[in-house]
């Protein structure tokens, strides 16, 4: 799965001062030989400032690997390679800057994404060259392997801790201030001046840490789904929760059925919360690619539904009407959503390949980097009852810092989302800093700084984006509305994003951003029904000759369309199950997705065979469909249009025998 398709799988974990790194006793430290990019056997060469480059497979890009001290103190011996490619602007005469993409994470390789990095710099990439680096210890950049982390079932204390402990001393050498140190050593040996730094997630960390620390060396920043390195509060994401609530209630405001329903998409979600603190139980799962999963349906796991952003679409579009139907006795719809988020919320790939994401760097950039609500340099014996004593101190004192979760509740989530519970056995930064490094409003940098923050994002909240924007003296914010986290990339629901992006890159300059308010509301799913007679018929057309059972397969038939590409939109190309059986397919096509659908079925008495073509951000939806259900068979020709506020749908067949002529909201 393409990370940027799922938005939690580009993390933003960084919520505090930075520690600069420094280490005092030796250490033996392996790094994971895999990922190697071996060069193309006969291939050309490059030189460029002392460096020279060769072609690399897969993608013949230009590479090279630039060692490194491990440790620039000279304390802990040894060196790290740092991979990096390069990709020459493709116009004559000499280049107008180079551009450097960062990548969210931590954890994840930059290069990894060098399809969604180059796609958003395309329009630019005949003057301008490109440069994308592997942070150190990811990708191919000596990525970490803790092999208990990175196999482990989950992240636990235990297992974080001794992933520390078998770093030893290098445990603090992974820091974002070391790798904005490697960056500014490639562009040295590039001959490099200025780049223009686009980061994502958490590489907008990194990219203001870069700023930060060599400020002669940027030109500008841009700055999608912004992660604050500091403010008050951080180290217990002050404002994830607001961010949350907001994102429900305005999504549900903004959709005639669900704003009609009176109070808003908290009040209507809050009865089903209750339920699952009273009555928590264990639930077998269908899921995904026709996978099950047995989990604990309980209150920590709608936590994790509605606070990860992850299936970032879907759950938006679905747990207003899912808590509905929860409520009224229909579990499946809410029980899947939490089954898809506690598995895409584990950033590892399938095979635990640390250089596809290495679990042990995501937790020693946190565990240095980030601000905790214990003292890091306490041993850890000492800093578990001093995190006790913080957490009950804030349990009586803001006991609705997570509402409507408690505390506690929030704790129950994985580690790497509730955050501070994380790093509390990481050994101690022996030999570093008293005191984190934090750096005066007055030393942030006067170069040009756009963010981009999604309104629905609650990753890396627009009021973080705010707090970001406001250290910068030439910053401009943009919000884009009804969108999720990171928006310049591919995977965005507009291009607007990305747009702004390029504009702001080449010119330094925003210009028109009136895009950003025209994103359409996100179609909620109005109810959830077991059985089609429960649904809303389809508006009759001229020449229709259908019932208004037969009608109501109609709106059957559009909610099983959706609810498929909804999953491709999330989750990329792959297999897919249908709420209630049956099964589908998505492949790439032409900027969305071709859907092949087998026997699907949204409600239980409605199953739903054919193709689909989605045309991804606009267009037009077209499908066939093949349906069984309880007036009999039939086949429909449907469409709608997407990025359309109000859009409709339309449906030509029959079913039952009956010509069926038809339109209603699109799904």
């Amino acid at each position: 799965m393409d990370k940027h398709s799922a938005t939690c799988r580009a993390r933003c974990l960084l919520t505090g001062a930075l520690a600069l790194a420094a280490a005092c006793v030796p250490v033996t430290c392996a790094f994971a030989a895999v990922g190697s990019v071996p060069p193309a056997s006969g291939g050309p060469t490059l030189t460029v400032g002392s460096v020279t480059l060769k072609r690399c497979e897969p993608e013949q890009q230009w590479c090279a690997t630039l060692g490194r001290a491990l440790d620039p103190r000279g304390v802990v011996p040894g060196t790290i390679p740092i991979y990096f490619e390069y990709y020459p602007h493709r116009g004559s005469g000499p280049a107008a800057g180079t551009l450097v993409a960062a990548e969210g994470g931590p954890g994840y390789p930059s290069t990894d994404s060098r399809d969604s990095y180059l796609a958003l710099f395309g329009p630019l990439r005949k003057r301008y060259d490109v440069l994308i680096m592997d942070y150190r210890g990811s990708g191919r950049s000596g990525a970490i392997d803790c092999k208990e982390l990175q196999n482990a079932p989950a992240l636990t204390e235990g297992n974080i801790g001794a992933c520390g402990r078998s770093l030893g001393p290098a445990a603090p050498l992974y820091s974002t201030a070391l790798a904005s140190d490697d960056l500014a050593a490639i562009l040295e040996a590039l001959a490099i001046d200025r780049v223009g730094l686009y980061g994502n997630s958490y590489g907008t960390y990194f990219a203001q840490v870069f700023a930060l620390r060599h400020r002669d060396k940027v030109r500008a920043l841009a700055l999608d789904g912004a992660d604050a390195l500091d403010g008050p509060d951080i180290a217990w994401s002050p404002n994830y929760a607001p961010a949350m609530r907001n994102k429900f209630n305005l999504a549900c405001a903004r959709s005639s059925v669900c704003a009609s329903l009176g109070g808003s998409s908290l009040d209507h979600i809050l009865p089903a919360l209750e339920r699952l603190r009273a009555h928590s139980f264990q639930a077998t799962v269908r899921y995904g690619d026709n996978r099950t999963m047995k989990l604990t349906a309980n209150a920590a796991a709608l936590a994790i539904v509605m606070l990860a952003s992850s299936p970032a679409l879907s759950s938006v579009r679905e747990t207003d009407a899912a808590a509905r139907a929860f409520l009224s006795g229909d579990q499946q719809p809410l029980l899947r959503l939490m089954a898809e988020t506690l598995s895409s919320v584990d950033s590892r790939d399938p095979t635990r390949n640390p250089a596809i994401f290495s679990a042990g760097l995501e937790q020693a950039v946190t565990c240095v980097d980030a601000g905790q609500i214990f003292d890091m340099y306490l041993p850890p014996a000492q800093r578990l009852a001093a995190r006790d004593a913080v957490i009950a101190e804030r349990q009586a004192r803001a006991p609705d810092t997570y509402a409507p979760f408690t505390i506690d509740e929030y704790r129950a989530m994985p580690l790497d989302y509730a955050f501070i519970d994380e790093c509390v056995e990481w050994p101690s930064p022996t030999g570093y800093p008293a005191s984190p490094l934090v750096f005066a409003a007055a030393s942030y940098p006067d170069v040009p700084v756009l963010v981009v923050s999604g309104e629905f994002d609650d990753m890396t909240p627009v009021a973080d984006g705010s707090n970001v924007a406001a250290h910068f003296s030439r910053s401009h914010h943009v919000v884009i509305a009804n969108s999720f986290h990171v928006n310049a990339l591919p995977h965005a629901r507009s291009a607007c994003g990305a747009r702004l992006v390029r504009h702001f890159l080449d010119t330094l300059a925003v210009g028109d951003e009136s895009c950003a308010r025209a994103v359409p509301a996100v179609r909620l799913v109005p109810a959830f029904a077991q059985h089609a007679h429960a649904l809303a018929p389809a508006r009759a057309l001229h020449g229709n000759r259908a019932g208004r059972e037969a009608l109501r397969v109609v709106t059957a038939a559009w909610l099983t369309a959706e609810d498929a590409i909804a999953r491709a939109l999330d989750n990329g190309a792959g297999g897919g199950s249908g709420l209630r059986g049956g099964t589908f397919s998505a492949t790439a096509a032409r900027g969305g997705y071709r859907l092949t659908l087998h026997e699907a079925r949204w409600t239980e008495d409605v199953s739903a065979s054919g193709r689909i073509d989605s045309p991804g951000r606009t267009g037009t939806v077209h499908a066939t469909l093949y349906l069984e259900s309880p007036v009999g068979s039939g086949t429909l020709e449907m469409s709608w249009p997407e990025g359309r506020a109000g859009a409709r749908a339309t449906a030509r067949g029959s079913v039952g025998g009956r010509v069926v002529a038809a339109e209603g909201p699109a799904p």
